[in-house]
């Protein structure tokens, strides 16, 4: 009976173990997420449009960019939205933009360049922002997350290069996420201490379903199991990319947390003043920022 009773217990563990690491593949594969939330193959929509709409709540007239492949979604959404679109010669040049817009109009800057060489191109100009605590949103084109790391079209790991140098650095992995991780983003850069943050956009996550579709996923006619299995998986990872992305999502732009002078600190720097009799005020850039008009600070 006591030996009955360990195999049991045992056999209850397992299955228990099994149970567990099968929830934890559904969870994966983003199965569990696919049974709740629609995928609508048919829809002409693209991830660019909802790029497209943030930005468009978040007050961005201008963009800058060096335009490609990667991220032609993007430029095309703005335009439609009313964004000017405004095209460089170097991406240097398109980050140096936006870190000015920023700085004279007191919203945050944005620059999108395309995947590898045009985002290593970008790493002068995105220092100098951290370096001038500029809020400035560079969104990056990539390969598709499937691809990445199998010598995709201008693939290398971007989110290393930038992690020094940027308050935030995240890959989207989803379409369903691009909304929630932009707003974040840029409420990140505008928070604290202002700095440049970075965006990291797959080119499937850009592009329409049919698109995503014919280029990853697989072929018609798969042979044998093992054809089979692959099958499945490409046309799940595509389902996954796009369940549920084109539900309604809030755009409005998150609250900034801007730190602030206690009136004890306000205060010494009155004494400090009053008692001066030559006195000398050095002030960055940053007081140019919201909340503090230009004016009252004179």
């Amino acid at each position: 009976m006591a030996l009955l009773a360990i195999i049991g217990t045992a056999c209850a563990g397992l299955a228990a173990v099994l149970a567990a690491a099968l929830v934890a593949l559904a969870y994966r594969f983003g199965l569990l997420y696919q049974l709740c939330h629609k995928v609508d193959p048919r829809s002409p929509r693209h991830g660019g449009e909802l790029v497209a709409e943030v930005l468009k709540a978040h007050g961005i007239r201008f963009l800058f960019t060096l335009a490609g492949g990667h991220i032609s979604p993007v430029l095309v959404a703005c335009e439609k939205v009313g964004i000017r679109v405004v095209d460089t010669r170097h991406e240097a040049t398109a980050v140096f933009a936006a870190d000015a817009v920023s700085r004279l109009s007191g919203r945050i800057g944005v620059a999108v360049v395309t995947a590898g060489p045009g985002v290593t191109n970008t790493v002068t100009a995105v220092k100098n922002a951290q370096m001038a605590e500029s809020p400035v949103l560079l969104i990056g084109g990539a390969a598709a997350s499937l691809q990445k790391g199998r010598g995709a079209l201008q693939d290398i790991d971007q989110l290393s290069l930038f992690r020094t140098l940027c308050k935030v650095c995240v890959s989207v992995r989803t379409v369903r996420d691009i909304i929630p991780t932009l707003r974040k983003a840029i409420a990140t850069a505008q928070s604290g201490t202002p700095g440049p943050v970075f965006v990291e956009l797959p080119i499937d996550i850009l592009y329409p379903f049919h698109v995503v579709e014919k280029e990853v996923g697989g072929t018609k006619t798969p042979r044998g199991l093992q054809g089979k299995v692959v099958q499945w998986y490409l046309q799940n990872y595509i389902r996954n990319l796009f369940a549920g992305a084109w539900e309604p999502r809030d755009v409005s732009p998150l609250p900034v947390q801007v730190p602030m002078a206690t009136e004890d600190e306000v205060q010494r720097c009155v004494e400090l003043v009053s008692r001066a009799t030559k006195p000398l005020v050095l002030v960055g850039s940053q007081a140019m920022l919201p909340p503090t008009p230009a004016e009252e600070l004179r």
